[in-house]
């Protein structure tokens, strides 16, 4: 199985969350969205143990079924149907959280995630924890 993760998926597991580690040891293949890191890093920046989760991160990050997804052209068209759609139905959602799921979707990758408005997207498969 593939499993991305959202960043509040990503905190939980830096907080040594269990339920959020036995999901992960289920994962073949676990993802972090260019987005989600960006997400990290702000709130690394805003923190006051910047130099230990920058270190925390850079571990998890060299586990060898962990990858870094980047957007492409392919993301960003899936990232505008996925807007629009949401716009059409009036469910509109965080612009990164949008991008994060064009990239589970682009990738054949379940979401972990927290926040239940991933829910209204067409398609998109979550992954509960």
């Amino acid at each position: 199985m593939k499993l991305l993760l959202d960043t509040n998926v990503i905190s939980r597991f830096f907080s040594g969350d269990k339920a959020v580690l036995a999901g992960l040891n289920q994962a073949d293949a676990v993802y972090l969205s260019i987005f989600v890191l960006g997400e990290l890093w702000a709130g690394f920046y805003g923190g006051s143990r910047q130099k230990e989760n920058r270190a925390l991160l850079q571990r998890f990050m060299d586990k060898p079924n962990v990858t870094v997804l980047t957007a492409d052209a392919s993301t960003a068209v899936l990232f505008g149907r996925l807007k629009h759609q949401l716009a059409a139905i009036g469910k509109p959602i965080p612009i990164n959280d949008v991008w994060i799921a064009a990239q589970a979707l682009q990738n054949g990758a379940a979401l972990a995630t927290f926040d239940a408005h991933f829910e209204s997207i067409i398609g998109l498969v979550l992954y509960p924890l």
